[in-house]
């Protein structure tokens, strides 16, 4: 599922965690869960280090706006 959103891995990793706990987890679907929990960890990284680059670049646009000079109050 490429376009799946942060929240939507974070449920799919629970419900897997609740299924591994039970042990209802066959064998030989174990190695699929395991698996495809690696997979949902990844994309939940690779989702927060996009917001935080984004967060970052969003405070230096606000850093940058404060250093540039206020030409319209020079005008007044």
């Amino acid at each position: 599922m490429p376009d799946q959103t942060y929240r939507q891995a974070i449920e799919e990793l629970e419900t897997i965690l609740r299924t591994l706990e039970t042990d209802s987890v066959d064998v030989d679907d174990l190695t699929a869960q395991v698996q495809r929990s690696a997979d949902l960890i990844r994309l939940c990284k690779q989702k927060l280090r996009n917001i935080e680059t984004t967060i970052d670049q969003v405070f230096e646009n606000l850093d940058e706006e404060e250093d540039e000079p206020d030409y319209a109050a020079d005008e007044e």
